[in-house]
């Protein structure tokens, strides 16, 4: 049993002192979007956009658990268009499992990202409950959310990027949305039934049939850049959302942040969680994927420390199994039941696997460099991210110094050598 300390031997201790850390800029491409708001009244001067929306029709807009940079600020601009259109829109949870599975606590994590019906001005109906609209031909039945399978129209707004689990023409975005998100939990354990290595074939499939049997207007599909800002916005019209998103994924690739390493001992993350990433943390970053699933990664990590859970994530820490240790404080802020519903639907258990659990910061830290194989400590190559979306800078362990001068187009040195700052909990100093 758990309890408030672990308590072990460990041969030697972890007392051993830890290199010096450098703050360190990666150059990517900076392009970003400088005015959200009139780069979507311009996609919705599309005449095939505009008419899809009859006036006084009632629009339901779904909005995912991912975190998505300028989520709130897209939407209420969405929200403002349909309205001068003549549309009543309202906003649903579009999102399978999340948010413990709950209508309420769905309704939560949209709240998180500041999508409330304050804020937009507009109600927003959370339900659990699902109607079938229609089947795949191998008779599966396809699920939709029933407040918008009710609606004269839908849209869905949507972060499109590689997925964490499979790789495929289109991956995560509009249309695992308009599968796996519109679905609910009742669709998405039945898609995931077919294994996520046929989602490339079934997500498509289930996507075809919404349109198909209901009245899907279009999709927001946003791309951002490797510093998480909103570098492109799409509104498309459904018939074309199947030929145009995987450009759009195919954009977002080329876009993505990573570890600009080969090799890399032991890599801090000081955040996890489901508004980072559907696994948590980022496995088109670590190199880390769920079993079973053909991954080329050119990058070697050896062991992961996940330190802390994000507070969006409300307790959902789906995808710390893919860490080798963490601390007492992540796994006192697990929820459970959150992880277990997140993890069931998807049927990649391993996702809520518990790694060793240290009792401070520093002791996790310490025990990954400890355990790293013919590897002394003050050899260790050590990196530490603030959670895989931001990568812009981050901190490398003084003995990486060499490689980082020998490449100016790749980084930029931001400080000296410091110290590891620890608090008297042997927290570490938040990442800033």
């Amino acid at each position: 049993m758990i309890s408030n300390r672990v308590e072990v031997k460990i041969a030697g201790g972890l007392d051993f002192p830890l290199n010096k850390m450098v703050r360190i800029q990666q150059h990517f491409d900076d392009k970003k979007i400088e005015d959200i708001e009139s780069t979507i009244k311009e996609e919705f001067k599309q005449v095939s956009v505009r008419a899809k929306v009859v006036l006084g029709q009632e629009v339901a807009i779904g909005c995912g658990s991912r975190g998505v940079a300028n989520y709130a600020k897209i939407t209420k601009a969405v929200i403002q268009e349909l309205i001068k259109l003549g549309a009543k829109p309202f906003i649903f949870p579009c999102m399978g499992s999340h948010g413990a599975a709950t209508a309420q606590g769905q309704k939560q994590v949209l709240a998180s990202y500041g999508i409330s019906e304050k804020e937009m001005g507009v109600p927003i109906r959370a339900t659990m409950d699902t109607k079938i609209v229609g089947k795949l031909e191998d008779g599966t039945p396809v699920h939709m959310d029933a407040n918008a399978a009710d609606a004269d129209g839908i849209v869905v707004i949507n972060r499109i990027k590689p997925h964490t689990a499979f790789r495929g023409s289109t991956e995560s975005g509009l249309t695992k949305m308009l599968a796996i998100g519109i679905g609910k939990i009742n669709g998405a354990a039945a898609y995931h039934q077919h294994g996520m290595d046929n989602f490339p074939a079934i997500l498509p499939e289930v996507r075809d049939v919404n349109i198909r049997e209901r009245n899907v207007l279009f999709g927001v599909g946003v791309v951002e850049n490797a510093f998480d800002e909103t570098a492109m916005i799409q509104v498309i019209p459904s018939d074309q959302i199947a030929k145009r998103e995987p450009t759009l994924l195919r954009y977002a690739k080329e876009n993505m942040p990573e570890l600009k390493f080969d090799n890399i001992d032991v890599l801090i993350i000081d955040e996890i969680g489901k508004n980072i990433s559907g696994a948590g943390f980022d496995p088109n970053i670590t190199g880390r994927n769920r079993r079973g699933v053909e991954w080329n990664h050119r990058l070697n990590i050896k062991k992961i420390v996940a330190l802390g859970l994000t507070k969006a994530s409300q307790g959902n820490a789906t995808g710390i199994g893919g860490a080798d240790v963490t601390t007492m404080r992540l796994y006192k802020d697990i929820n459970i039941g959150a992880t277990y519903a997140n993890v069931i639907t998807s049927m990649n258990l391993d996702g809520a696997a518990i790694p060793i659990i240290m009792n401070t910061d520093r002791e996790a830290i310490a025990l990954a460099i400890k355990t790293v194989v013919r590897t002394q400590p003050e050899q260790c190559r050590v990196v530490r991210i603030k959670n895989t979306l931001s990568l812009g800078e981050i901190e490398v362990s003084q003995n990486m110094l060499e490689g980082v001068r020998d490449n100016p187009k790749l980084f930029s040195i931001v400080s000296e050598p410091k110290d590891w700052y620890f608090d008297s909990r042997n927290a570490i100093e938040p990442f800033e």
